[in-house]
């Protein structure tokens, strides 16, 4: 392997870390839009009939 190669593989970069979403953002889909409060409510919900359904059943 030359000098030459070996430099190369050394200073390869990473790509900048805020490139990718800045292009997601920019991107509108035609999908459902749900709130993100309401995620957080719905598994709180789902968490506690969880709870409570192991605390009578067992």
């Amino acid at each position: 392997m030359s000098k030459r190669e070996k430099k190369r593989r050394k200073t390869t970069s990473m790509p900048a870390a805020s490139a990718g979403l800045l292009r997601f953002f920019e991107e509108e889909t035609n999908g459902v839009k749900i709130k993100p409060e309401l995620v957080v409510v719905l598994t709180a919900s789902l968490i506690l009939v969880c709870v409570l359904a192991q605390a009578l059943l067992s």
